[in-house]
């Protein structure tokens, strides 16, 4: 209740997002954390958050949407979120390598070899 009647650009309230889309995928909530992780990632875009910020957030969406066997959706956010990082940072940067492994672990899981072995 603490952030009722505050604006929706109030960082603290979208950071209690985050706290609560990450900690329903902690508890095994996918479903409630896909509402609460799909809310913060539509006002990160409409407030203007950090490209970074952005792509963190539809990582953690992807978990989720892997959780829930919605196998395409996750497999759109992360070659999304590889896209993004490589643009943003470099193809040797740290979160571009972590995104690209995600990225490829998922096109495995989809037996999708050949575009896998591509990246």
């Amino acid at each position: 209740k603490t952030y009722v009647g505050r604006p929706k650009t109030c960082r603290p309230r979208v950071w209690a997002m985050t706290v609560l889309g990450n900690g329903l995928g902690e508890a095994e909530q996918d479903e409630d954390a896909l509402v609460v992780q799909e809310a913060e990632l539509s006002t990160k875009r409409r407030v203007g958050e950090s490209e970074y910020n952005i792509l963190v957030a539809q990582s953690n969406l992807a978990i989720t949407y892997e959780n829930l066997e919605r196998l395409d959706e996750a497999l759109r956010l992360k070659r999304d979120v590889y896209t993004g990082f490589l643009k943003l940072f470099g193809e040797e940067h740290e979160q571009t390598l972590r995104a690209v492994n995600n990225y490829a672990t998922s096109l495995v899981r989809l037996e999708r070899f050949g575009e896998a072995k591509s990246l």
